[in-house]
């Protein structure tokens, strides 16, 4: 209800302010046949920028033509320029006088006979030159001529593929995504070799003009989904989008719920491996965090190599780390709750062994708690913030000792120092939903204090329900659980061999079907065994 009523109050107050804005004036945006001309209206355009560069130059042998590139400084390769563009159109290009008159055709002549790069587009405005030169190309404009070239030579720095930062596997590819927009298609190209898949590129952001694709492979995903997401993005209108946090704020189904509904990854195989179930990702420039959606809760508890390992090994972690989130979010909460209302549920000895150990503390329980977890938060964010060789140590050194003075000094009970150290830990086994641990924690401890137990069980209630409410792009959040469906639960808690998995999860693709018949892996190279087990 309060995600609906938050959207409903961001749509009113976005068609107020559009109405609001002031129209921007309609000017002639045609490129001018005089070259001085166009690069005057350039350079008035970009401010007169240092780093946009216009290059002179005359095409043909004999010097007859006035022509201009235009390019950024640092974003276009200049080995390629000046070999495949400079030296072919001022000594290789020959212009004759029918060339001259009718030059409209001159471009043709240009691309297919003097400019040996890949890509050449002709665009007939201002702003898809100015569009192409911030992108890293090559502008080429031709005195009187009323349109320019946009040739590719995008050669900007940018960071090689390396091993994910935040998805560190075991067993399985170690390569991530990085800031290039097209680096990242081809790391997905090279996972699915499949005419079916599909990029569609578009531009979100008033001043940052970021570059997006979508991705999805046509036949699985459901069209319902890839026209939902392409809506959603298109309605963005904001000045900038620098990371897909921006994008995953604008278009997710419930903004109020501290429960993500829309996942990331920086891998590809997890990437592949997702789009292969029907899912739709958005990519963004800039960044090496890729959106799938639609996003499960269970989701948060599958690793990429929990394919790659035994299904049994599999199983388990999987149910380690649901009763680690559990943990993390509880822990504290249980231990207020025990000592403060409950203390009959603690055996006897265990009972006098805490209370010696919370002799002098000052504090109550809950106090006690609530300062020992922001004090690791504290220590969380300074470890991550400063520099790696500095931050590890901090976050162990510093816990340490921190907390061995909290109890010498009586200002803590040991206990509390366990308690909240196993929940520290526990909350990095499932790192995508650490932001939603870390306010559930807070919210069950108030609980606890306030109402016992009673407080945590009205908690855990109130957030089933609140889960079991949540969509994620027209799919039930807690699906395959809610609503229960026996065939997709094979790979939620559970994760059953692969040769079982016979369709993809339901609802979410057109194409269900992922083999026809199960075939274990005794048969698997007997093509008999598995006609056999399809006439059965």
């Amino acid at each position: 209800m309060f995600s609906f009523l938050l959207k409903k109050a961001g749509y009113w107050f976005a068609k107020k302010q559009e109405n609001n804005s002031p129209k921007e004036k309609n000017k002639d945006d045609h490129i001018p046949k005089e070259l001085s001309e166009a690069i005057q209206v350039i350079k008035n355009d970009t401010n007169n920028s240092n780093d946009v560069v216009i290059r002179k130059l005359s095409i043909g042998r004999e010097q007859n033509l006035d022509a201009a590139l235009v390019f950024v400084d640092g974003m276009a390769n200049v080995e390629v320029m000046n070999r495949d563009l400079i030296s072919p159109l001022m000594y290789k290009a020959v212009i004759d006088e029918a060339m001259l008159k009718d030059r409209v055709s001159l471009f043709a002549y240009l691309s297919q006979s003097v400019i040996s790069v890949n890509e050449v587009e002709l665009v007939e405005t201002i702003s898809e030159a100015t569009n192409g030169f911030l992108n890293g190309d090559v502008v080429l404009l031709i005195n009187g001529i009323e349109k320019a070239a946009v040739i590719n030579s995008k050669g900007w720095e940018k960071r090689s593929v390396s091993e994910p930062q935040s998805e560190a596997v075991v067993r399985g590819p170690r390569e991530s995504f990085t800031e290039n927009l097209r680096t990242n298609t081809s790391l997905i190209r090279r996972k699915i070799k499949n005419q079916s898949l599909v990029l569609e590129s578009m531009v979100i952001g008033r001043k940052s003009h970021t570059n997006i694709a979508i991705a999805y492979i046509n036949g699985v995903a459901k069209q319902e989904l890839i026209n939902e997401v392409r809506k959603r993005l298109k309605a963005i209108k904001t000045d900038s989008i620098l990371d897909t946090g921006y994008i995953e704020q604008f278009i997710e189904d419930s903004p109020g719920s501290i429960f993500a509904t829309i996942g990331f990854t920086e891998k590809p195989d997890v990437v592949a491996a997702k789009m292969l179930e029907g899912r739709v990702v958005v990519i963004a420039d800039g960044t090496p965090f890729i959106l799938t959606m639609p996003f499960l809760f269970l989701e948060s508890f599958q690793a990429a190599e929990d394919y790659y390992f035994r299904p049994y090994y599999a199983t388990i972690t999987r149910i380690i780390r649901i009763i680690g989130f559990a943990f993390t979010v509880l822990a504290p909460a249980l231990y207020v709750a025990v000592t403060t209302y409950h203390q009959e549920l603690i055996p006897t000895s265990l009972l006098i062994t805490m209370a010696s150990a919370r002799e002098g503390v000052p504090f109550p329980a809950f106090v006690e708690s609530l300062i020992m977890i922001i004090l690791f938060e504290i220590l969380r964010e300074a470890g991550i913030r400063l520099p790696r060789a500095v931050g590890s140590a901090l976050s162990i050194v510093g816990a340490l000792v921190i907390g061995e003075s909290a109890v010498a000094a009586g200002l803590i009970g040991a206990p509390m120092v366990i308690v909240v150290a196993l929940t520290a830990v526990s909350g990095f086994l499932v790192p995508n939903q650490n932001d939603a641990a870390v306010i559930l924690r807070i919210i069950f401890l108030v609980l606890a204090a306030t109402l016992g137990g009673f407080g945590i069980t009205m908690g855990m209630l109130g957030t089933l329900v609140h889960m079991a409410s949540l969509e994620s792009f027209g799919y039930p959040y807690l699906s395959p659980t809610v609503p229960f469906d026996l065939e997709d639960s094979k790979d939620a808690a559970v994760r059953a061999p692969l040769w079982m998995m016979l369709s993809r999860p339901k609802g979410m693709a057109d194409d269900r079907q992922r083999k026809k018949y199960i075939v274990p892996p005794s048969g698997a190279n007997d093509d008999s065994s598995g006609e056999a087990s399809e006439q059965k």
